[in-house]
């Protein structure tokens, strides 16, 4: 299964990225996969890997390009509770200065580059993301509503930006929230933001969770959290991109 180091043009200069997918020739469908705030890391190209496995070309950037290439500071092999708060306060200042304006005109190079990859076929993609990557999987969604067909969010803020956003979704929808994150009646608040907007989702909390509990190098990790993601988006894919 080849996993490439490649660079995307963008307004800002050259983002990294890893790129993977599988080893036989026919074209595959395109997924745009944003890391959460740790941003890319070996957790994050098994990720990649895993989703290629499945019959999809993963495409995930360097978000914090601006500021070198990933990792943009070092991480731990674990990111455990103890040394959590001193990576988050190196952290912050990149995830703030990636303003929505940035977000879109990088989401444009992201979403021209995967699907002009020669290992890409014709036909919509998808977008999924984690913890901040969740919201900025939302806004290239609202953004492209002729491109993105599915998008999918984990343990990310995607009301964040309130239900003017949502109201422009047009792909098909999975949020999977973390208990730690969501309350019942705030769950019941986004969904009906979702559903007033007409949107095709399924928005749910994940029992027993916490935030990132996708990610197996934090203390947050659910092993049963990561299944129920895993049972959750590959159906999404398949029922709305060719030939996954």
């Amino acid at each position: 299964m080849p996993v490439e180091m490649l660079q995307i043009p963008t307004a800002d200069g050259q983002a990294d990225a890893i790129a993977a997918f599988p080893d036989h020739g026919e074209r595959h469908p395109g997924v745009l996969m944003y890391a959460d705030g740790f941003g890319i890391r070996p957790v994050l190209r098994d990720m990649a890997h895993e989703l290629a496995r499945h019959g999809y070309y993963v495409l995930v950037p360097n978000i914090f390009h601006r500021h070198g290439p990933a990792p943009v500071i070092q991480l731990p092999e674990h990111i455990g509770e103890e040394v959590r708060p001193r990576v988050m306060a190196r952290l912050m200042p990149l995830i703030e200065a990636h303003t929505a304006e940035r977000v879109l005109s990088d989401a444009d190079a992201y979403l021209r580059f995967l699907t002009t990859r020669p290992e890409v076929g014709a036909g919509p993609v998808a977008v999924t993301g984690y913890c901040t990557g969740g919201l900025l999987a939302v806004r290239t969604a609202a953004a492209h509503p002729g491109r993105v067909a599915a998008v999918a969010a984990f343990h990310g803020p995607v009301g964040a930006d309130g239900p003017g956003l949502l109201s422009e979704l047009t792909a098909r929808v999975h949020f999977g929230h973390a208990e730690g994150d969501m309350t019942p009646e705030a769950l019941g608040e986004l969904n009906r933001a979702l559903d007033a907007a007409g949107v095709d989702h399924t928005s749910e909390i994940y029992p027993g969770t916490v935030h990132g509990f996708t990610m197996p190098d934090t203390d947050a990790f659910s092993a049963s959290g990561l299944k129920r993601h895993w049972d959750r988006l590959l159906p999404l894919l398949d029922s709305t991109l060719a030939g996954g």
